[in-house]
């Protein structure tokens, strides 16, 4: 029998909710419950509990569509049949939801970058493991933009982080629904970077190509 104990951290996490948040968020709760949640930013995020979006941003419940997986990746389109949790979300958030913008942020000390780079040199991403290789492998044509960037020489785990937010913008325009409603100015697309131990976000500048710190 499985005799598991609820985190007490979680509970003690819900009852400050209850007695703090709630109050303040009660209404905004029961209209997102009775209308449906009509999020206009759609954000592709990293697992990582050091970067959580809606903390970074100070996003209200319903603000913001968040999927999250390992590394912040998008998998070029692909609709082989298989399952892909990534892509249905992100197709759901288009065309569902209808968002306006679709954000790709990553962070610095990223994991699943890390463990990429790792596979350079020959070690397994995640000894005995049976998914982490196969989906950091979407990192490759990122490895290719990173070598082409001037800071790659001095901070290879940085230039891939963001070289890998180019790609995943890069592979969302080859979903055909978002190539066409960004065509028609839509649904816009950005890249962002936060930097976990200096708390600062970076902005993708779409004309240069560079990440730029946000004002803070």
């Amino acid at each position: 029998m499985n005799s598991a104990v609820f985190p007490s951290r979680l509970i003690q996490g819900y009852r400050a909710f209850r007695k703090d948040r709630l109050p303040l968020e009660e209404r905004r709760y029961r209209v997102l419950a009775e209308a449906g949640q009509r999020p206009q930013i759609m954000l592709v995020a990293c697992c990582d509990s050091r970067a959580a979006p809606e903390t970074i941003f100070d996003a209200a419940p319903g603000e913001m569509f968040v999927v999250r997986n390992v590394a912040n990746l998008v998998p070029p389109h692909d609709p082989d049949g298989e399952f892909h949790g990534t892509s249905a979300a992100i197709e759901y958030g288009v065309m569902a939801l209808r968002v306006r913008h679709i954000v790709v942020m990553g962070h610095g000390r990223c994991g699943g970058v890390s463990a990429y780079l790792s596979t350079k040199a020959g070690q397994a991403p995640l000894p005995g493991g049976d998914y982490i290789g196969r989906w950091i492998s979407l990192l490759k044509p990122a490895e290719a933009l990173a070598c082409d960037d001037p800071a790659a020489e001095a901070d290879r785990q940085r230039a891939l982080e963001f070289a890998s937010i180019r790609q995943a913008i890069t592979n969302l325009k080859s979903f055909p629904k978002i190539a066409a409603l960004e065509e028609i100015g839509e649904v816009e697309l950005h890249g962002a970077w936060f930097d976990i131990s200096a708390g600062d976000l970076w902005v993708l500048d779409q004309a240069t190509g560079r990440f730029e710190v946000a004002a803070p």
